[in-house]
């Protein structure tokens, strides 16, 4: 199975992963030449592919197996998926099992996110896999880890945002507790998965030593609390403040005429600019606002003044006023649909195009990373359920033969 052109061109993934967890870690790998082969349950595959609706419409399938829904395609699914490959094994099979630890043999990095207990049951544990490379690398990931008195629960987002501090300072001051608009937890879980999968090749390449990486979706949240935790560590107790910040001022947002702008300008020199360029330099020396602390204190009297102010013009005219002509860290508050299709991200080529089979052109999110001396990319759209079965097989010196035989035994579905 031929690899990527990228930084990890050389590197197999076995994906397991179901959702975004792993998803996002694998892809991200993937991103960097990795080749990724995603191995899903016959006919069903991936739960994200079921994630709707939204659903896309698609114009053939492959076969009698479902690609993603009756409905059609969850673009959900392609955000987490693009460039990776597709088999279809029942590891519940004796037969598929033996195609999953064959496929291993070769594999560099494994990854599952099932609830602890489930892989060893599967016969797809650490040391069941490592059987098959001794030095592979391996990433389990769940929502508590292999230890502690959560470790049998299971987790989603929602819950790990509960459990990680994230709800209780998201919201409207005095408020209910929020979710934030993301699967947050989800895509920081797979962020640090990506980041240990390197580390551990890293150390692979300088040791000749596999690894066994045990990640907890709720330990991957924690660190990333840092001016929430702060606080604690300091004896106080962070509170929902809606766009407000525990320490600095103004670092919020305030209603315009016609939506909402981002003000960031929160040291001394940035205060003093802000207040000459709105026509306030009074508020400079204003006791309740003369330095960051004072302003963090009186807090909700700056953002009576603010709004007041701000409410007299568009959004459009403070960005050109304030972040354009004056250079300010001034920004507008964007729908989702104009993040992704504005000209800073058309220039930047975030947003790209890719063809995909009984669909035609789909959007494709790019990874941020840019390179001098290394490409990157993704090497196709997002596959189909079982799309590079057959495909995998035969490179994994499989006859047509063998194929048949394992689709009579149910190792893998019928075509």
């Amino acid at each position: 199975m031929e690899g990527g052109d990228g930084l990890l061109g050389d590197i197999k993934i076995v994906d397991l992963t179901t959702f975004v967890t792993g998803g996002f870690a694998t892809l991200m790998l993937g991103f960097q030449g990795a080749d990724v082969i995603k191995v899903e349950k016959p006919n069903i595959g991936d739960d994200n592919r079921h994630s709707g609706p939204p659903f896309v419409e698609v114009e053939e399938r492959k076969g009698p197996g479902i690609t993603a829904s009756e409905r059609g395609e969850s673009p959900y699914f392609w955000t987490v998926n693009y460039g990776k490959k597709s088999i279809e094994i029942d590891l519940k099979s004796e037969e598929g099992i033996e195609i999953l630890y064959k496929l291993c043999d070769h594999a560099d990095v494994f990854v599952q996110n099932f609830r602890p207990g489930t892989a060893e049951r599967l016969n797809v544990g650490y040391e069941d896999i490592k059987k098959c490379r001794e030095d592979i690398i391996y990433c389990s990931i769940s929502a508590f880890g292999n230890s502690g008195p959560w470790s049998s629960r299971p987790g989603y987002d929602l819950l790990i945002q509960g459990t990680g501090g994230i709800m209780d300072v998201t919201g409207e001051e005095g408020g209910d507790p929020m979710k934030v608009g993301l699967p947050q937890t989800d895509l920081i879980t797979g962020m640090w998965a990506a980041f240990g999968i390197v580390c551990a090749l890293r150390h692979r390449e300088r040791t000749g030593e596999g690894e066994l990486i045990e990640l907890s979706m709720n330990d991957a949240a924690i660190p990333w609390l840092t001016k929430q935790a702060g606080k604690v560590f300091a004896g106080g107790s962070p509170v929902r403040m809606g766009t407000k910040d525990p320490v600095l001022a103004p670092y919020q947002s305030y209603r315009t005429l016609d939506g909402y702008i981002n003000v960031a300008c929160a040291n001394q020199k940035l205060w003093a600019e802000l207040c000459d360029a709105i026509g306030r330099k009074d508020l400079v020396e204003d006791g309740r606002f003369r330095q960051n602390a004072d302003r963090v204190e009186n807090v909700d009297e700056l953002e009576h003044i603010f709004n007041s102010i701000f409410e007299d013009k568009s959004t459009e005219e403070w960005v050109k006023l304030l972040a354009e002509e004056r250079q300010l860290p001034i920004g507008p508050l964007l729908s989702v649909e104009d993040a992704m299709y504005n000209e800073q991200v058309k220039s930047r080529g975030i947003i790209s195009e890719m063809v995909r089979e009984g669909i035609g052109k789909i959007p494709v999110i790019n990874h941020p990373l840019n390179y001098n001396n290394a490409k990157s990319g993704f090497r196709g759209p997002p596959p189909l359920l079982g799309e590079h079965t057959e495909e995998i097989l035969y490179e994994m010196g499989y006859t047509e033969k063998d194929i048949e035989m394992f689709r009579e035994e149910g190792a893998i579905p019928e075509r």
